[in-house]
């Protein structure tokens, strides 16, 4: 099979989330049930998922998700891992025989936390440190890929419609309060299962229907902070860069928006004082992270979700609520399918973040 970038396959993508404020627990089966109502926007080159309060029992350890190509590379990885962290429990992810999907790699889960001497010698965050292990993993050992690392959450994904490999990783068997899907496969990247979506570091997850016209820049920008992108792909470089304005420059959700879908310069301009001078400052400060192209994309992070449209609405983005359930779909009918009685729906404008969190005593 030729891979993506040498044939160019015309297809949309499709990506939908649920979201329950309230924090009880909903079924991977619904996030399944949403996405592969878009079935026709796929085209079977990738599909994916991340769920949130997945693993209640392991919630104050790292959940490393891993992809490996042969046993040489896990057990390269693993000795990496043992220097590096104590590792609590280890297994490979449970999945099922699944006709449609094919060619997998070794796919294993570690709940690791950082050697408390190895993050004192550091003299870095948990965070940090966990980061800058799993970058060098990915960036400098042969056949391994970690796709997931966050704490009480994972990535699951892989070649082939997103119902698919929903049943490929027995995702019904999974309950958590937030979830989020995408189906096709990431443009620009050659077919494998690393580039498929969600692209995630730490907490954060990133689904995305579209095309990044500022790639290269925007790559440029975040390997200038230590970020290495290995899969040269758009998603991945959306990714990061929301990690770094959140994490390494402590900017809000809100204001992430204002930089990576900001207003035309006109539309600055006729903005009262002292908004236009707050969002000028974030456009002249991080100017090179502005991402350009058309977009719609899913943010996945501990206690909450954001959606967010390109800033001329060049991909659909539809959200509605249904009591403490938000949903999010690149089409009306994906969300239908799973909640047929709404309170609420619209179509966010341009550039305008919606978010939704936790309730605080649900944080707690």
């Amino acid at each position: 099979m030729l891979k993506e970038g040498q044939v160019r396959i015309p297809s949309e993508c499709a990506i939908s989330g649920v979201f329950a404020r309230d924090g009880q627990p909903i079924s991977g089966e619904v996030i399944r049930r949403s996405i592969a109502v878009m079935h026709e926007r796929s085209n079977g080159l990738g599909g994916g998922f991340a769920g949130y309060g997945i693993y209640p029992q392991y919630k104050n350890h790292y959940a490393l998700h891993v992809f490996y190509d042969d046993m040489t590379a896990r057990e390269e990885c693993e000795r990496f891992l043992d220097r590096h962290f104590d590792v609590i429990n280890l297994s490979k992810i449970p999945t099922r025989p699944t006709p449609k999907i094919k060619d997998a790699p070794l796919i294993w889960r570690y709940f690791v936390q950082p050697l408390p001497h190895k993050l004192a010698d550091s003299h870095l965050d948990e965070k940090e440190y966990v980061a800058r292990c799993v970058i060098r993993i990915n960036d400098q050992l042969k056949g391994c890929y970690v796709f997931s690392c966050g704490k009480n959450m994972g990535v699951f994904k892989a070649v082939g419609y997103p119902e698919d490999v929903a049943d490929f990783y027995r995702l019904e068997e999974y309950e958590g309060y937030s979830w989020t899907a995408h189906g096709r496969y990431p443009t620009n990247t050659p077919g494998w299962w690393g580039g498929a979506h969600p692209f995630a570091l730490l907490d954060l997850s990133v689904v995305h229907n579209g095309e990044i016209s500022s790639y290269d820049a925007n790559r440029r920008a975040v390997e200038m902070y230590g970020y290495r992108c290995n899969l040269l792909t758009d998603t991945e470089v959306i990714t990061y860069t929301l990690d770094y304005l959140l994490r390494h420059q402590g900017l809000t959700l809100e204001e992430v928006a204002q930089v990576v879908a900001a207003p035309f310069w006109s539309e600055l301009a006729a903005m009262p004082q002292p908004e236009q001078k707050q969002r000028r400052f974030l456009r002249q400060m991080y100017s090179d992270l502005l991402i350009t192209g058309p977009f719609s994309i899913l943010v996945g992070f501990e206690g909450g979700m954001m959606a967010l449209n390109d800033r001329l609405k060049l991909r659909s983005l539809v959200v509605a609520e249904r009591g403490d359930r938000v949903y999010f779909a690149s089409e009306e009918a994906a969300i239908r399918a799973v909640e047929p009685e709404l309170d609420r729906i619209w179509a966010p404008n341009g550039g305008e973040p919606v978010i939704v969190r936790l309730k605080e005593e649900e944080r707690k």
